[in-house]
């Protein structure tokens, strides 16, 4: 353990902690050297048990002992950054996460084809950028049984700090990477496409037909204002959530819960 006692947020070192933004500690300039934050020793936990590489810690010095201590002995030998409870107080949220920070390399992104590969249920998040909403849609897809994310470029990135810590995790369970292609490229991989959305040609969830598609991939539009029209005209579905009440629609997170559930695989994922 690289014990080091910080006396100012501006230390040399503490940068990632305390100063560098979301956009910097992603570095798409120089992908190799991106890092991203990790909160509380649960989710750490998930991390390493996944296993991301740490490259720094941030803890009370009363943790270093107590919360931390198992976290930083399986970190290995990494910087450990400490303070008094005032400093840090002074990074925004610390106070949330239980007293310990874990900055980690960011991975890789991994081809499509590699995360589809053994998949029977995918989810596409298509322009979704609230940070608890991606943190939510992982988790649930995570406990339902979906087994691969795809992201469009215009969406959050999981491994945002906020998406990473309400998600408890799940962004490192669930194979995920980012759809650069149209809507229609799934159809190559094998996979039947259906989008979420209200029109007048849609079917209900339930419908016998969808749950017995052996390969679906389910598309997640945008928090305000839905799927754009040429995703839902490229779906071979196009799906609507029944609703009571005059209700038009559900949170984007709630939905995805709900059609995870509904559209879950008749069979296990495809041996490898």
């Amino acid at each position: 353990m690289k014990l080091i006692e910080l006396k100012s947020l501006q230390q040399e070192g503490a940068e990632m902690f305390s100063a560098l933004t979301e956009a910097q500690l992603r570095n798409r300039l120089e992908p190799d050297r991106g890092i991203f934050i990790v909160e509380s020793p649960k989710v750490i936990d998930v991390a390493l048990r996944a296993g991301y590489t740490p490259v720094a810690l941030l803890c009370e010095r009363r943790h270093i002992t107590g919360d931390a201590a198992d976290i930083i002995r399986r970190c290995g030998d990494i910087p450990v950054y400490t303070g008094e409870r005032e400093l840090l107080a002074g990074l925004t949220g610390y106070k949330l996460t239980r007293g310990v920070l874990c900055a980690m390399r960011r991975p890789q992104a991994r081809a499509l084809e590699d995360v589809c590969r053994n998949a029977r249920r995918i989810v596409v998040i298509d322009n979704v950028v609230d940070t608890t909403n991606i943190g939510a849609i992982f988790r649930s897809a995570a406990a339902l049984g979906i087994d691969a994310v795809l992201l469009t470029r215009n969406s959050c990135d999981p491994l945002n700090r906020r998406a990473v810590r309400v998600s408890m995790g799940s962004v490192f369970l669930v194979p995920w990477t980012w759809l650069d292609g149209p809507i229609s490229s799934l159809n190559t991989l094998g996979f039947k496409t259906a989008a979420m959305a209200l029109s007048d040609n849609s079917i209900p969830l339930d419908a016998p037909e969808l749950k017995a598609i052996p390969r679906l991939a389910i598309i997640m539009g945008t928090e305000g204002d839905g799927l754009p029209t040429e995703t839902i005209v490229a779906s071979n579905y196009v799906v609507r959530i029944p609703m009571s009440h005059q209700v038009d629609s559900l949170n984007v997170a709630a939905a995805a819960a709900v059609t995870f559930w509904e559209l879950r695989s008749p069979s296990p994922v495809l041996p490898e």
